[in-house]
């Protein structure tokens, strides 16, 4: 992603981040790994044809079959595939519909790419469920949700470091998905990875140490995509939308310690541009300015919200503070004016500035936000939300801040224990209908960010 060029405006302070095109460390690694493995990302698929199904509708692993890939080939669709506490080292794909792939405990149940594997769980089947485990050490993706089929694609994180937009006509999105307490860290790219894909839910997740983005959202349109009661902290970029429109609701999540918490971009380097319709409420996004996290190729540091480019977006009743360059920012990368969108009702107070306008556009607007400081000065007034026929005010810009250097995706910390599922051995339920009822209004503005974690 291209995303918040600021520089245009005079302001040392780098580009906020983006999709980019350059040959990046897990790029490089990636194409090492194809070249090795022969284009091959782990174990892969094997025929069902010689396997004996389980009776039931519960494939257990090891118990039925050693290793998770070849459980999920024999599962038929509707079935859990339940997997015992062990180290898993392999990468495992759903295509099947409908699957629901669930570890016995969040904690102990691991798949871990060994900073050699390419993607840890890659879902096609419609409607299918990741949940209660922990995947880690994968150069692209932890977990990734996605229409696209080409397996040469999907090696590259499904359009991850090097790739043309995607044909949406080849690959339609896929169906229905939910990522369910899952643990995602260390990893390449992406945490958990929705990718042409629509009608799903993303909750009470935790993702860090990710070179990228701890959780995307991307080309779909509609997505109708619920992203809930995450925690995502340590990485280049906590929460990641690009060319993600329409019924998308970001919403009770804590976004905490990352180099940038959340980015809502559009770009031609991926299809469905521009991005339109998300809703980022309720969310606590605060001190976004760690050192101990990987450095972003385009060097962005210390900033809260961001919409490169996106249109009619409705930014309301966040806390965002003690972001060093700004809290919420608004600018226009090449070709796409960001318009339409309202920033109101949030706490942003603490950053190094609270609120700034760097789009051309007059549409975009702001009101009761409690700034401190504003680029331009009185921005609030100058864009004030019901005002008609207004000119855009002078550009803002944020805060001078020097990113530091970052460390390897590889070497962030890993996380402490989460919560893990309370019953891992209830039904099964696979992801349809999502993502049901949402209500926005219910997420109010956080006390703090860890009044997010006692909710």
């Amino acid at each position: 992603m291209q995303l918040l060029t600021v520089r245009h405006l005079g302001s040392p302070t780098p580009p906020v981040r983006g999709r980019h095109r350059r040959a990046t460390l897990p790029a490089l690694l990636i194409a090492a790994a194809l070249a090795l493995s022969g284009c091959s990302s782990g174990t892969g698929s094997s025929s069902s044809s010689d396997a004996h199904h389980p009776d039931g509708t519960v494939v257990k692993v090891p118990q039925d079959f050693p290793t998770i890939q070849k459980a999920v080939d024999v599962a038929r669709e509707g079935d859990t595939v339940l997997v015992s506490p062990g180290t898993y080292r392999e990468s495992v794909r759903i295509t099947k519909p409908r699957i629901v792939l669930r570890g016995s405990d969040r904690n102990t149940v691991v798949l871990d790419g060994g900073v050699r594997l390419v993607n840890g769980i890659t879902v096609t089947g419609p409607g299918s469920v990741v949940e209660n485990l922990t995947v880690h050490g994968y150069l692209a993706n932890g977990v990734l949700f996605t229409g696209v089929t080409d397996e040469q694609l999907q090696q590259h994180g499904a359009g991850g470091s090097a790739y043309d937009p995607l044909d949406t006509t080849r690959f339609p999105a896929v169906e229905g998905f939910r990522a369910t307490r899952v643990t995602s860290y260390d990893n390449g790219l992406y945490g958990i990875y929705a990718f042409d894909a629509r009608s799903g839910v993303i909750e009470e997740s935790y993702a860090s140490g990710q070179a990228d983005s701890g959780i995307y959202v991307g080309q779909c349109k509609p997505c109708d995509t619920l992203v809930r009661g995450n925690t995502v902290e340590r990485n280049a970029v906590g929460i990641e939308l690009t060319n993600a429109s329409d019924g998308l609701n970001i919403l009770g999540n804590r976004v905490v310690g990352n180099r940038v918490g959340v980015t809502v971009n559009s770009n031609d380097l991926e299809s469905l541009a521009p991005q339109h319709g998300a809703v980022i409420a309720g969310n606590a996004v605060t001190d976004n300015n760690a050192a101990d996290t990987p450095q972003q190729a385009d060097g962005g540091f210390g900033i809260g919200i961001g919409i490169g480019g996106g249109t009619a977006n409705l930014v309301q009743r966040n806390l965002v503070q003690g972001n060093r360059a700004v809290g919420v920012i608004i600018t226009d990368p090449p070709g796409h004016p960001a318009s339409g969108n309202r920033i109101e009702g949030n706490r942003a107070q603490g950053n190094g500035v609270d609120l700034a306008l760097a789009s051309v556009d007059p549409g975009n607007c702001f009101a009761g936000n409690q700034p401190a400081t504003q680029s331009p000065d009185g921005l609030e007034s100058l864009a004030a939300c019901g005002t008609q026929g207004r000119t855009a005010p002078p550009a803002g810009r944020p805060a001078p801040v020097q990113a530091p250097p970052g460390i390897p995706f590889s070497q962030v910390a890993a996380p402490p224990a989460q919560p893990s599922l309370p019953d891992p051995n209830a039904p099964g339920r696979p992801a349809t209908g999502l993502p049901g009822a949402v209500d926005p209004n219910a997420y109010p503005l956080p006390e703090s960010a860890d009044a997010l974690l006692r909710q």
